[in-house]
Parts: C-alpha cells; sequence; structure tokens
C-alpha cells in the first residue's frame, strides 16, 4: 500500500499582526519552503469573545491591555485582504486556508470556494456551529486540543449526524499550549484517535522546533499543521512559538524524506539489495575434500560468502544424500 502526500500547513494564522504585506511576506516563505497550503484566521472578535475577558497566560506578555478582544482586533483580516491574500495565493501556486472561529466567518470562506475548511481546537465543543458546518458536507480538518477522547467522539459523531461524511474528516492532535511543553505533547494519542475512530489524523504542532511533526509524519500523519513567523520576537501572541523560514524548510525536506522511507509496506529486496545478495549472503561449501559417493554431513558441509550455489537454509535436506561428484575444500556444492 503506498503511503500518500503528507499535507503540510504552513500556519500564518495572525501572525502577520494585522498587515497585508506581512501576510504576504508569509505566504511567500510557505511557497519557497516547499508547504502544501498556507492557513490564516478568519473571525469576526464581536462574535467570538467578550470584551472584558483575560489573555491566556502565554499572551499576556504582549506591552499593551490584557483584554483579548483588543488584541484580536488588531490581527482580524478584512473580507477585502481575504480576496487579496486568495489572489496572491493563487499567484504563487498555494493552496490558501483559514480557520473559522464563527458561523459568519465559516460562511464567507465558504463563498470564496475553499477547498477545505478548519476547525480550531476551541470551536469543538461548541455544538451550534459543529452542526453548521457539518450541512456543507466539506473537507473538514479538526484540531482536538484540551479533548478528552470522549469530546472528539461527540464532536465526529456531531459532524457525521449533520452532513458530513467521515471520510472527510481528519481529526489533528493537538496540545494547545504556547509553546506546548514536550513532556505534554503525548503523541501516541493521536494514533489512539485513529485506531478507536477510524478516521484520518494528524498533528497541530505547538511545541518548539520542528522533530515532533517529523515524528508525527513517521507515525502516519495525514497533515501536518505548523505556525510560522518572519520573526520570533515580533509582538504578537504567537510569534514566539512559531517556526523560521530555515526551520520550516527542514522540516518539509525531512518530511518529505519520511514520506519516501515509509514506502507501500510490502516487505522484500529494494532493488538497491538485490545486486548486493549473492555478495553478502553464504551458500554451502565443502568443509574438507569431498569423494564422489561420500554421504554428505554436518562436518563436512558448511556455508561461506562464495557468491552462488544452496542456500543454507537447505542444509538439512543434503545431509545423508550421496555426494555426485568430487569437491575440493571450499568448493561450492552442487547437486545433478
Amino acid at each position: 500500500m503506498m503511503s500518500k502526500k503528507i499535507l503540510i500547513i504552513a500556519e500564518a494564522g495572525v501572525n502577520h499582526n494585522g498587515d497585508i504585506k506581512t501576510a504576504k511576506k508569509l505566504i511567500d516563505m510557505a511557497v519557497k519552503a516547499g508547504a502544501d497550503i498556507v492557513k490564516f484566521q478568519t473571525f469576526n472578535t464581536n462574535k467570538i469573545v467578550t470584551k472584558n475577558l483575560v489573555r491566556a497566560k502565554y499572551q499576556i506578555k504582549l506591552k499593551d491591555n490584557n483584554k483579548q478582544f483588543d488584541m484580536l482586533k488588531k490581527l482580524e483580516l478584512s473580507k477585502a485582504n481575504h480576496l487579496r491574500l486568495i489572489s496572491y495565493c493563487n499567484k504563487k501556486n498555494i493552496e490558501f486556508l483559514s480557520t473559522a472561529f464563527d458561523e459568519e466567518s465559516f460562511d464567507f470562506l465558504i463563498s470564496l470556494g475553499l477547498k477545505r475548511i478548519k476547525v480550531p481546537s476551541g470551536e469543538i465543543t461548541n455544538l451550534p456551529f459543529l452542526r453548521h458546518i457539518a450541512k456543507f458536507n466539506k473537507n473538514v480538518i479538526v484540531s482536538t486540543g484540551m479533548c478528552t477522547m470522549q469530546e472528539v467522539r461527540d464532536a465526529l459523531k456531531i459532524l457525521i449526524k449533520y452532513g458530513t461524511k467521515k471520510n472527510k474528516i481528519t481529526l489533528l492532535h493537538c496540545t494547545s499550549e504556547y509553546p506546548a511543553p514536550i513532556k505534554e505533547i503525548n503523541l501516541n494519542a493521536m494514533l489512539t484517535i485513529k485506531k478507536e475512530l477510524k478516521t484520518k489524523v494528524g498533528y497541530s504542532d505547538h511545541s518548539l522546533g520542528i522533530e515532533v511533526s517529523i515524528a508525527a509524519a513517521a507515525l502516519g500523519a495525514t497533515i501536518i499543521e505548523k505556525h510560522i513567523t518572519m520573526d520570533k520576537n515580533f509582538s504578537g501572541p504567537d510569534h514566539s512559538s512559531s517556526i523560521n523560514f530555515e526551520e520550516l524548510k527542514l522540516m518539509v525536506k525531512s518530511i518529505r524524506n519520511i514520506e519516501l522511507a515509509l514506502g507501500d509496506g510490502n516487505k522484500k529486496p529494494s532493488k538497491s539489495e538485490i545486486k548486493n545478495i549473492n555478495i553478502v549472503r553464504k551458500f554451502i561449501v565443502a568443509n574438507n575434500d569431498i569423494k564422489k559417493g561420500e554421504v554428505f554431513t554436518y562436518n563436512n558441509l558448511t556455508s561461506k560468502r562464495c557468491g552462488k550455489g544452496i542456500s543454507p537454509f537447505k542444509l538439512d535436506k543434503l545431509i545423508g544424500v550421496k555426494s555426485p561428484y568430487n569437491f575440493k575444500k571450499n568448493s561450492i556444492i552442487k547437486i545433478k
């Protein structure tokens, strides 16, 4: 069974800091590194957060006030800028994707003709939102950060019940901390999701570095998502836990090599191995001089590298057989 190409999503997210020029530079970065998709975030701040909600701990380091609303309002992409970015992605031959955080944003993305839709971890328990998404029967990628297995199971049931075919759903294991501590990644949970729910799985990586994404690819992820930034020192909620161009380039190259290494799963000699078989394997030879008519025994036969002959796997079948020829010591044994 041939392994399918792993979709690599370069998550620009809100790392454009509200600037369309920076957003385009992130697209250029994703293209140059070889990613398949560049992903942004689409939301109406008024519809997703109350004005007095404080930020998450990892967001508090920003130098303005401590309100999520004010932070997110500055990071919204206008509808006009969505169109500009899609046009730019088309020009650069990379797929545009965005995460929808509310129904209005989802409907807007649907109107733009996106091939697939992304549901963030924070919306996986949002029943009305999941029902709304499900009826469009789109290819849906769902992040499962902060979830119990039962919550993932419940979300999957809702999507299927209200119209999305199971084969169009990919569940991404995720640890929703920025950066995610390595000891809390629990990458084997991705395999548990695949085994128990029989869905396509992937990994949304918030850890520092790229090794966990590469490991996820080796374990069978069909999608890898990773935040990218022009500069980890930029002001913004996600820059410090994102990867730069060189890291993204190396991650893409490593995942592509993993794809090649995984192969088709059939155990057989590879093309490059075949030429080595007769050189490396042993064959049956005379352990000492053997006369014609003498019976082959474990003592007068042995196996050595000699380039051709009878496999030692057949040694037992030769024991007790009379030698058809005279053999000098180390001669290759052959029979009529």
